[in-house]
């Protein structure tokens, strides 16, 4: 069955994207920690399911055929949630979808992952992390794309990016804009890659639309 399942979908990105999901027809359905998260999903007929990130959420995949992890800790926490959510979290994103047989998963990182300490110190714990989840996703065997935006802003989105940061103002994305890429990939279910041949997008707010990005990435699969 052709579902998505979203983890994460209650964060600033992944209720932008659940949103553009049923607006474009995309099955999908989010994961969500406890029926409080519930009331905004159901006023729109987003389908939920319960899952925790730090607690159980293996029934959380039944039906689906790919996985899409926009999940993060948020900056009022510490390392110890970093630890659990950022990373243990996408690690055990990546073996049930190993053991439900999915056929991708699509990871939204950070473009400061591949350097942690050169960061602001502070931040420097949540780069590490999605470093070690992104090289844990490229060992698992499983296809995937993995998704890495600039510094995340509250812009309007216009469809416009680029993975040129010589381009980008401030190397910055909205979250708007990385929502529409992420429904882009979701749709684009041939793209997609193992180990180190996976795609990996940087995003930075810029001129060129979803659909070209995506269009460049597939003639090269």
């Amino acid at each position: 069955m052709r579902k998505t399942l979203i983890i994460g979908a209650n964060g600033k990105i992944g209720r932008q994207l659940c949103e553009k999901a049923q607006a474009a027809g995309e099955p999908i359905v989010a994961m969500i920690r406890s029926t409080d998260q519930q009331g905004w999903f159901h006023e729109r007929g987003i389908p939920t399911v319960m899952g925790d990130l730090e607690g159980e959420m293996r029934q959380a995949f039944y039906g689906c055929d790919q996985a899409l992890f926009v999940a993060g800790s948020g900056p009022h926490t510490g390392p110890d949630k970093t630890l659990t959510i950022d990373l243990h979290g996408a690690m055990r994103t990546a073996e049930l979808a190993a053991e439900f047989g999915l056929s991708r998963v699509i990871q939204v990182s950070s473009i400061r992952s591949e350097t942690p300490l050169a960061g602001p110190a502070a931040m420097r714990p949540y780069f590490a992390a999605k470093k070690a989840a992104d090289l844990c996703l490229a060992e698992s065997g499983l296809r995937h794309v993995i998704v890495k935006p600039g510094r995340l802003t509250e812009e309007a989105g216009n469809g416009k990016l680029t993975q040129d940061a010589e381009k980008s103002d401030e190397m910055q994305v909205s979250r708007a804009n990385v929502a529409e890429f992420l429904l882009g990939v979701m749709q684009a279910r041939e793209i997609g890659g193992r180990h180190r041949k996976a795609p990996v997008f940087t995003l930075f707010d810029g001129d060129q639309s979803v659909s070209s990005l995506l269009q460049d990435a597939a003639a090269t699969v």
